[in-house]
């Protein structure tokens, strides 16, 4: 099992596991090519790159990493056209009485992952999203499983 930090991504090939902890605010992105069972995972806590002028980490926002991952599954012998996504995260951990966007940062991470993924012609299979509440996910590459584990609600595989 390879351990993805947060503002971290990581691909492997089959046998192999990856797992992300303490997903909030932060979204996990897993892709997978079920051909030949190459597998990513990318722990992003920011939206869009083109908003921070500090975006050197590319795992640490949506846009950057997805591309990197990508390009990382691609040579271990992925094609884009046959990936599919599943995505965890993005809750809203805290009550804000405010409308400040920049308080929503779970809800935007969620959408710049769709919109992203959306323009790269990568379906999505499943979410577990939103919400209230943290999430600990594991991506197995031998069926491209998203284990979610919750604290007080369980586990689930989408």
């Amino acid at each position: 099992m390879i351990v993805v930090g947060m503002a971290d991504l990581n691909t492997v090939k089959e046998p192999g596991a990856l797992t992300t902890l303490g997903l909030g605010s932060c979204v996990g992105i897993a892709l997978y090519d079920p051909v030949v069972k190459v597998a990513g995972l990318a722990h992003c806590m920011l939206p869009e790159s083109t908003k921070i002028s500090n975006n050197a980490n590319v795992a640490k926002f949506v846009d950057t990493a997805l591309e990197s991952m990508i390009n990382d599954m691609i040579m271990k012998g992925a094609i884009r056209r046959r990936m599919v996504a599943k995505l965890a995260g993005g809750a809203q951990m805290f009550a804000f009485n405010s409308s400040n966007e920049s308080l929503r940062i779970g809800d935007r991470n969620v959408e710049a992952s769709i919109l992203n993924l959306r323009k790269l012609g990568i379906p999505i299979a499943s979410v577990d999203v939103r919400e209230n509440y943290g999430r600990t996910v594991e991506l197995y590459t031998h069926d491209g499983s998203f284990v979610i584990k919750t604290i007080g609600r369980g586990v689930k595989t989408i």
